[in-house]
């Protein structure tokens, strides 16, 4: 099966909006969306289908909302401890972002409309016993 493999990235804007000089939290970052980028081509690779790819991708889609939420919850807990929130800010904004980068791809944009409503439908039936 020949899927086209994800290339995902940082994207500079994220990276510029980072204080520090010493590019730490961007290395961070760069090996955070490497690390992505490798496990879901290696499962992509490796699915029989191109729903079956799709179901991984959907996976880490949810993860990555879970993680923008979790993110998003910091911003205000750190201004309420008088800290700043631009770490969580940026984490936030790249989560955003390599969910806009996954969707982009078009031979993806069916497969997961159509396996994040068999997700709903499954547990709408597993919920409603």
């Amino acid at each position: 099966m020949a899927i086209e493999p994800l290339s995902l990235g940082v994207p500079k804007p994220i990276i510029d909006s980072l204080p520090e000089a010493d590019g730490t939290a961007a290395q961070d970052m760069q090996r955070a969306v490497e690390g992505l980028e490798t496990r879901l081509n290696r499962a992509i690779e490796d699915a029989d289908t191109e729903s079956e790819a799709a179901g991984y991708v959907v996976d880490a889609l949810e993860r990555l909302e879970g993680h923008y939420e979790r993110y998003d919850e910091f911003i205000p807990e750190l201004r309420a401890w008088g800290q700043s929130p631009i770490y969580a800010i940026a984490w936030r904004n790249l989560q955003a972002d390599l969910i806009l980068q996954i969707e982009e791809y078009d031979w993806l944009k069916p497969h997961i409309d159509r396996e994040r409503n068999l997700r709903l439908v499954e547990d709408g039936i597993r919920y409603g016993k």
